[in-house]
């Protein structure tokens, strides 16, 4: 919902859920596609990834969401999901953030890319809360949203790790 915040415990049984709806996945994967997946995975936090998401936090204004999320999982990389979907490593959304800067969204004071799908789509989360995709493969076009929170944009991803054929 709107104004609540994400919470820790529940990125976790999320993390928890999508692994053993990929762990399914995968164990029919090769059958069912004719083709051997992928490295398909929502990895855990470090150490390092916490340093990179206090370096991230540092250098702009993040919304708390994101450092929630980041402070349980690391990234994730679903390439075999639908045309494929990846959360970015907080170190890579510092890089991108200082190669780039935060995307212009006109109704977010700030919006950071922390994703993107096997298209090359971006997908950003606004100091909104709400998270934003590009409508091309670009940082400069325009972005609509797709999610009313992270939890929601998490939500619907695990949803698609679980209808995949």
């Amino acid at each position: 919902m709107p104004g609540e915040r994400l919470d820790a415990e529940w990125v976790r049984s999320w993390r928890e859920q999508a692994d053993a709806a990929l762990t399914k996945l995968m164990e029919s994967f090769l059958v069912t596609h004719g083709f051997p997946p992928g490295r398909n995975a929502v990895l855990l936090a470090t150490d390092g990834s916490h340093q990179a998401t206090g370096a991230l936090v540092d250098l702009t204004p993040i919304p708390s969401d994101l450092t929630t999320l980041y402070w349980v999982i690391s990234e994730a990389s679903l390439p075999d999901v639908d045309s494929g979907y990846f959360i970015h490593a907080p170190a890579t959304v510092v890089g991108h953030f200082r190669e780039y800067g935060p995307v212009v969204i006109d109704s977010e004071w700030i919006a950071l890319v922390f994703a993107s799908d096997g298209g090359g789509r971006l997908f950003a989360i606004g100091d909104s809360g709400q998270v934003w995709k590009s409508t091309t493969a670009s940082w400069v076009d325009g972005f609509d949203v797709v999610a009313a929170s992270l939890q929601a944009f998490l939500e619907q991803l695990g949803q698609r790790i679980g209808n995949q054929p």
